[in-house]
């Protein structure tokens, strides 16, 4: 797995590339994500366009780590996902607290504004 960070003004996007699987890949993940958390203070945006697989642990930290930016009142969304990851996303109902958005400039406008999620969660990507 690859990362690349890069900021827009106070968002940062994190380009991700890969599979985010148990093991070194998944720990790998958690730990930028971390040090995103702690060293920067504004929105981020997930890009998981070049993403092949997230499973069950790569889930999971995804799940602590929107959480955590939560508490912090900080918006966090995923842009671009394949659709097997969607598809999982969506099973497991993790997009009802975690945006989805088919592209940046729509993630950006939804961080920036502060705008809720479309009716049920499932934000602007609802209809792909």
């Amino acid at each position: 797995m690859i990362i690349y960070s890069e900021t827009r003004g106070i968002v940062t996007v994190l380009r991700i590339q890969g599979i985010v699987k148990f093991g070194e890949s998944s720990s790998q993940f958690s730990a930028y994500l971390d040090k995103v958390l702690l060293e920067t203070t504004g929105p981020v945006l997930l890009d998981f366009e070049k993403i092949d697989l997230l499973d069950s642990s790569g889930l999971g930290e995804l799940v602590g780590h929107v959480q955590r930016f939560q508490l912090r009142n900080r918006r966090i969304a995923i842009v671009r996902p394949k659709e097997r990851v969607e598809t999982l996303l969506r099973l497991t109902r993790l997009d009802n607290v975690l945006p989805i958005f088919p592209d940046e400039a729509s993630a950006l406008t939804y961080v920036l504004a502060g705008l809720e999620p479309v009716a049920g969660g499932k934000g602007p990507a609802a209809g792909r």
